[in-house]
């Protein structure tokens, strides 16, 4: 069974940091873009960041760039959101999401996890 968990989420006041975690099980990660994607009550899902299968490359949406960092570990099929310097706008449902290359649009990505509430307040 293809399978996206994503963990890591919670409380955390302005300026301070969060890693989520996004596991896979039934299919190996390595082979797949994954993206990180987030939705804020009465908002669109937008992308935040996504890194590719092929060359490991990394993409951001500019309002995280420089605080926000993805990365993935093939040995346990995981790719992580590091998120530093966390803002209330930051505040949203984070989701990670399986495609064949890096895109924005959330469409285009298949398999999805259940999310985790990442809440930036004071």
């Amino acid at each position: 069974q293809v399978q996206l968990v994503e963990s890591g989420g919670g409380l955390v006041q302005p300026g301070g940091s969060l890693r989520l975690s996004c596991a896979a099980s039934g299919f190996t990660l390595d082979y797949y873009a994954i993206g990180w994607f987030r939705q804020a009550p009465g908002k669109e899902r937008e992308g935040v960041s996504c890194i590719s299968s092929s060359n490991r490359s990394t993409h951001y949406q500019d309002s995280v760039k420089g605080r926000f960092t993805i990365s993935r570990d093939n040995a346990k099929n995981t790719v992580y959101l590091q998120m530093n310097s966390l803002k209330p706008e930051d505040t949203a449902v984070y989701y990670c999401a399986t495609n064949y290359y890096c895109s924005g649009r959330s469409t285009d990505f298949g398999s999805w996890g259940q999310g985790t509430q990442v809440t930036v307040s004071s």
